[in-house]
């Protein structure tokens, strides 16, 4: 299995040779339990699990989240810029700290074709 770091790799290469390079804006947090919780963890850890979020919002590390229907797992839009932070927050959540979630991160950065419709036909970021 293809580990996120190779896969984000990929996918930068691949960007590169077909479309402008554009920043990454936010990152995209899909969260999986590693096992069910049991129902001593979820009282003992699910208290501290939504302060713990709640502050991140509040921090405005957190733009928005949802749960997946399969009830498996959150899914965050983090307003930060790197991978490295956005493993770091999460980890630092209880269900990270006991082990009982684990995210895929993936960049996400403005829509590369949006370049075209400029009359310079490409200008990035920061020009």
């Amino acid at each position: 299995m293809e580990n996120v770091q190779d896969k984000a790799a990929r996918t930068k290469e691949m960007a590169k040779s077909n479309f402008p390079v554009v920043p990454t804006t936010k990152i995209l947090a899909i969260g999986q339990f590693t096992k069910p919780p049991t129902p001593e963890q979820i009282k003992e850890i699910f208290p501290k699990e939504v302060p713990a979020t709640l502050r991140l919002y509040l921090a405005g590390k957190i733009d928005q989240w949802w749960i997946r229907q399969t009830q498996t797992g959150p899914v965050f839009l983090l307003n930060v810029t790197s991978l490295e932070e956005a493993r770091a927050l999460m980890e630092k959540l209880p269900l990270g700290q006991a082990g009982l979630m684990k995210h895929e991160f993936i960049e996400l950065g403005p829509l590369t074709p949006l370049h075209l419709l400029l009359s310079d036909g490409g200008s990035t970021a920061g020009k």
